[in-house]
């Protein structure tokens, strides 16, 4: 797939994504890999491991880091009930695993218990409910291909496949999709612009079919054209639905029948290697002996990248790579799991459909970049600058949570 090229001069006065949502967190900092795993039996069995180890053995199984030991005493994460007596004395029951966006379009699953994470990033699960979107903006890599913006409705950490991290945007800032994430008065600006409402979810839609990523951020170009926006919204849409994978009371994604990816000879036990024939749109897993194979299986789906990273490569190497013996990340399951067979069809179909909109999208981008309106004119309409507290987050007043050793702190 190939990215968006990279524009100069003009570009530079377009609105940011930063402008336009300026509520933006971190990337959650994890501190241990062993927390994630692609299913929530691994966490389970590495729990066990942990809480039945003693003493120092428990602390190497831990890994230790200058934010969390197993003597680090911290309030829970909010909405989880987990333990908040230190690790090293009581552990308590396994944690819930929770599904996390590991990265762009790898949904995996996490242990929410904060005495684990070294920054989770709070402010973020006091808002991440059933109503509540993430947009995630890609770290900037020059030259590389992909989407400058992704939307996921699981808990992100916002993980970069380059290594370069960027931010995470949820579409609210109070829980039950309350007050929208926005420069305030964009929406008003807009409306009047276009000549009908616009929500917080229409921009969101346009952000995602027309971002466009430079070293300062991912650029939004809003354009003077009301059939240009509304274009580009309707193509966001069906980005975003695609992107969410039925969650929100969307469909799942599918390709046409005829297109769709089978598995045309099973999976080998324990894979270790990835091939893809381009001639015959066949995805091979080998592990030295045997071959499964995956097709048809286009080649925008195989050549799709974020940060200049493949994205099917990535999936199945978070699955494969080896890790030390004896350590809770060696933890998993013995052999090829047939779910791990069905995310693999859905990341295909994900991906190929995603593909298939790409000259679509990029040819949008084209023309609301030079139709674009610049920074100037919202300063001109007093939309900006952005107010400082509309990059904080709300308070948040209306339940407890649970403090350090079973304290309760007030918010």
């Amino acid at each position: 797939m190939r990215g968006v090229t990279e524009l100069a001069a003009p570009v530079d006065d377009l609105p940011l994504l930063d402008d336009l949502m300026p509520w933006s967190v971190a990337p959650l900092r994890l501190g241990r890999s062993w927390i994630v795993a692609p299913d929530p039996r691994t966490l389970r069995a590495r729990w066990d491991r942990l809480a039945a180890a003693r003493g120092a053995e428990r602390e190497a199984l831990f890994r230790p880091s200058r934010a969390r030991t197993p003597a680090s005493s911290v309030a829970a994460l909010p909405g989880q009930r987990t333990g908040t007596a230190r690790l090293a004395r009581e552990p308590g029951p396994c944690p819930e695993p929770v599904r996390l966006a590991h990265g762009p379009f790898d949904e995996q699953w996490l242990l929410p218990d904060h005495r684990l994470i070294d920054a989770a990033r709070p402010e973020l699960w006091r808002v991440a409910d059933e109503h509540q979107l993430f947009a995630v903006e890609q770290g900037y890599v020059p030259g590389a291909a992909g989407p400058a913006l992704l939307v996921t409705a699981a808990l992100p950490d916002g993980r970069s496949p380059a290594g370069r991290p960027g931010r995470i945007r949820p579409l609210f800032r109070r829980p039950g999709g309350l007050e929208p994430n926005l420069v305030p008065g964009l929406l008003p600006l807009l409306g009047e612009r276009y000549g009908h409402g616009v929500g917080a979810a229409d921009l969101a839609a346009w952000a995602v079919a027309a971002g466009v990523p430079s070293p300062a951020g991912c650029r939004v170009p809003l354009p003077a054209d009301p059939e240009v926006w509304a274009g580009g919204v309707a193509l966001g849409r069906s980005l975003v639905e695609v992107q969410l994978r039925g969650a929100r009371g969307g469909d799942r994604p599918r390709l046409p029948g005829g297109r769709r990816p089978y598995v045309r000879a099973a999976v080998p036990a324990r894979p270790t290697t990835l091939a893809y024939d381009p001639e015959e749109e066949v995805l091979v897993l080998g592990d030295g002996s045997a071959e499964g194979r995956i097709s048809p299986v286009p080649a925008g789906a195989w050549e799709f990248e974020v940060g200049g990273v493949r994205m099917v490569e990535q999936w199945f190497a978070h699955r494969t790579a080896p890790a030390e013996p004896g350590s809770l990340e060696a933890i998993g399951p013995a052999v090829w799991p047939q779910e791990w067979t069905s995310e693999l069809l859905e990341l295909i179909t994900v991906l190929a459909l995603l593909a298939e909109r790409e000259p679509e999208r990029a040819a949008l981008t084209a023309h609301a970049v030079a139709d674009g309106v610049g920074r100037g004119a919202l300063r001109a309409a007093g939309v900006l600058p952005v107010p400082d507290g509309a990059r904080r987050p709300a308070s948040v007043l209306d339940h407890q949570e649970e403090g350090p050793e079973g304290q309760f702190v007030l918010l």
